[in-house]
């Protein structure tokens, strides 16, 4: 992958090198109520891991254009 290079200057602003934790963690969270409400034959139940858990409150906060980058920053 020497010639790999990005092509827009989108940077993640983040010193987290990866969310594994906290993707195991809100999934763990996201099971145990499914399957509480589930035993308790709650209508209700959670159908997608955001009715459950915030996602924003990982390591990584997200990403943001960089306008002023140089030729070293777009290498991967």
């Amino acid at each position: 992958m020497s010639r790999s290079k990005r092509k827009t200057p989108i940077f993640g602003h983040t010193t987290a090198q990866s969310e594994k934790q906290d993707k195991r963690r809100w999934n763990r969270t996201f099971r145990r109520i499914t399957k509480v409400k589930t035993r308790t034959d709650d209508a209700a139940t959670p159908v997608k891991i955001e009715a459950v858990t915030n996602v924003w409150d990982g390591a990584k906060d997200g990403k943001r254009y960089y306008a002023f980058y140089k030729a070293k920053d777009l290498r991967k």
